[in-house]
């Protein structure tokens, strides 16, 4: 099996058991620790997003630093990075939502599903518009 070798896919199998113990640990103490358990998974899933974010923007840092170093310019537009940034952000946003629609429809139901989903949608949507703008004439704030 691969994920001995690829760290990526410990963390995603590591945060698959962090989740399966936070819910086989709700059934068998009940809903009262409900809230400390959502907490604690919740922040193991920040760390990971922080991890990974320091990752790319250490590396992004570095290929520009490089890019600089042999007299070039640093890209300016997120379009310059490539489909891969996009589909990242997809990406990371879709695995994201699956523990978080599950905690959201257990906490709160439908309508805590829909908040969610509609967060994962506002996140991607925002991220799209920031692009869009960047790669036009128009430049935003966010430079």
């Amino acid at each position: 099996m691969k994920s001995g070798r690829d760290p990526e896919l410990n963390r995603d199998t590591d945060l698959k058991r962090d989740l399966e113990a936070a819910v086989q640990t709700r059934k068998e103490l009940g809903e009262g620790y409900e809230a400390e358990l959502v907490d604690s998974f919740l922040e193991k899933v920040e760390q990971r997003i922080e991890t990974t974010v320091d990752k790319r923007v250490r590396r992004q840092l570095a290929e520009q630093q490089m890019v600089i170093a042999r007299g070039g310019r640093p890209s300016q537009s997120a379009d310059a990075q490539g489909p891969g940034v996009a589909f990242g952000l997809a990406a990371l946003s879709l695995v994201l939502a699956i523990p978080l629609s599950a905690i959201a429809a257990v906490q709160t139901g439908l309508a805590g599903l829909l908040v969610c989903w509609a967060g994962v949608v506002g996140v991607n949507a925002c991220f799209l518009g920031h692009t869009k703008l960047r790669g036009g004439e128009k430049k935003s704030d966010w430079d």
